[in-house]
């Protein structure tokens, strides 16, 4: 299709899409409105960029329009968001396409927004809600929202919600929805996990693929040999004749603000994005970067989906990403809508395997360049063959010597035939028994045979009383007359009790009185029993 006229959209939404400068449909976009508007479930995968937000958002838009209740202030569509930032997105374009709804309302319950607004929004009344899975389930426990008059589901980027743990609230709030619905579902690829759940929300959806065309992006990788040749490499390229604004990436969130003050400290105007950050600062930070206050955006891969700034010329991976996945989105930032781009990735020594992997992902290989001057010193290491463990060899002995072979007939039992070697006993007068003449275990540990055992019992036997008169640890405890345990001492954290006098035991001489622990007369003469 070359126009938007053969899509069967109403006027108003035409009148907003030619105003927001676009004409022709894209591939995602001439597919996907028509199975939309015939109520289809769908299960779209596109590269991003490509304008697969309006392939979902106009076809609702388009049912509001044409519905009896539009003006009904109900709950009609449903648009789930891993990251805020696309969230927010998201937003923007339901407000750009239905600037001529004077009636519509819309909503975006993100984290790190204010309760309040969102909260006053909900009473006054909302057709579309766009929300990360957390905070709507948030206002769904607490009864300020219901969805039981959804008519439309819209799951984008279902593979990256399940990525970031999202499966119990996405099954909690599906769970919420009216069975009788439209299902949309948005995903870089449908093997594994996400499969199955598209197979689950959904009634025999149509699968729209479109293929992942990067050609008007420029991709580079640059090797690098430690972290200091890396950052040498990344302020040659920013002070290369680079048109356009640059959007970093980094691995970690650390790591994008050490960059970040490296640049600073260089003269760049530059500043850092990451999920530490409170939502109000993110949203200056992005709305700086598209107001062209900042040439320079470091980020982790929390934007990598989410951020649509047509300024970003080029894209440099200052990490390579975890996950593969990740790397295409992180390239189609420079690229939208078809434009032109740049994409310069520098790889360590310890990525040069994901390097390898990303190249089988993509099917195709990264071209490399070098730097004059700041070429690549260190060489990965040349494949091994692993060495085999030794395990000994069963013709000799531990210490190397040969053993003998065993007779013809018989059978070879190791150390059988060889020396007896001498035991060394675990004290002096414990004798050492041959193999033969040794006593039983329990003549052995019996109290009769073995004059330790022996002593020990009698000193157990033994008064207390006796044992601190022969010079042992004095211990303080209360009398066994009583049949209660021994006393001994107070716990840890709490105050000790008085020592008072020990009773006389007819074993031993009586105990003398301590002095007192607490302070006051008269303490120490106590008996144990009076306290």
């Amino acid at each position: 299709m070359n126009d938007f006229n053969a899509l069967n959209l109403p006027n108003l939404l035409l009148k907003a899409i030619h105003d927001s400068g676009y004409h022709q449909p894209t591939p995602i976009q001439a597919q996907a409105i028509p199975a939309a508007l015939a109520g289809q479930d769908l299960l779209l995968s596109a590269q991003t960029g490509s304008g697969k937000t309006a392939a979902f958002l106009l076809p609702i838009l388009s049912q509001l329009i044409n519905a009896e209740d539009k003006k009904s202030k109900q709950i009609k569509a449903l648009i789930l968001a891993p990251t805020r930032e696309l969230a927010q997105q998201i937003q923007t374009q339901v407000r750009k396409y239905g600037r001529e709804l004077k009636w519509l309302f819309s909503v975006a319950l993100v984290g790190g927004a204010d309760f309040r607004g969102q909260i006053q929004a909900l009473r006054k009344g909302v057709q579309i809600v766009i929300a990360t899975p957390g905070r709507l389930l948030d206002h769904l426990r607490s009864g300020r929202l219901a969805l039981d008059s959804v008519q439309t589901l819209v799951l984008d980027e279902a593979d990256r919600m399940l990525d970031m743990g999202f499966m119990d609230d996405l099954n909690a709030i599906v769970a919420a929805l009216p069975e009788a619905r439209q299902t949309i579902m948005s995903s870089a690829t449908w093997a594994g996990m996400v499969g199955k759940i598209a197979q689950k929300y959904t009634k025999n959806p149509e699968k729209i693929t479109i293929e992942q065309e990067v050609a008007h992006i420029e991709e580079r990788a640059y090797f690098c040999d430690n972290l200091d040749h890396k950052t040498k490499i990344l302020e040659h390229l920013l002070s290369a004749d680079l048109s356009g604004q640059t959007l970093i990436f980094t691995a970690t969130k650390m790591s994008s603000e050490d960059v970040c003050d490296r640049l600073r400290d260089s003269g760049h105007r530059a500043r850092f994005i990451h999920g530490d950050l409170h939502q109000s600062k993110r949203n200056r930070i992005v709305d700086d970067l598209r107001k062209g206050k900042c040439d320079i955006l470091v980020a982790t891969d929390v934007v990598a989906r989410g951020i649509d700034v047509p300024g970003i010329a080029q894209v440099i991976n200052f990490d390579l990403p975890r996950q593969l996945e990740d790397y295409v989105h992180r390239i189609g930032r420079s690229g939208r809508a078809g434009r032109s781009g740049l994409a310069l990735s520098l790889v360590s020594l310890e990525d040069r395997k994901v390097l390898a992997a990303l190249g089988r992902y993509l099917g195709r290989e990264m071209p490399s360049y070098e730097i004059p001057g700041l070429e690549p010193q260190a060489k990965p290491k040349a494949k091994s063959k692993p060495k085999k463990k030794f395990r000994g060899a069963p013709e000799r002995d531990f210490g190397g010597k040969q053993r003998a072979k065993p007779a013809k007939g018989k059978r070879f039992i190791a150390g059988f035939d060889e020396p007896r070697r001498p035991r060394m006993p675990h004290f002096d007068n414990v004798p050492v028994f041959d193999d033969f003449d040794r006593p039983s275990r329990s003549e052995r540990f019996s109290p009769e045979s073995n004059r330790f055992a022996r002593s020990l019992n009698e000193r157990q036997e033994q008064s207390r009383f006796a044992r601190q008169a022969e010079g042992d640890r004095p211990q303080r405890f209360r009398s066994d007359d009583e049949g209660r345990p021994p006393f001994r001492g107070p716990k840890r954290g709490t105050a000790p009790r008085p020592a008072g006098r020990f009773p006389r035991d007819s074993s031993g001489p009586a105990a003398k009185p301590k002095k007192s622990f607490f302070k006051g007369e008269g303490r120490g003469d106590r008996n144990v029993a009076d306290w």
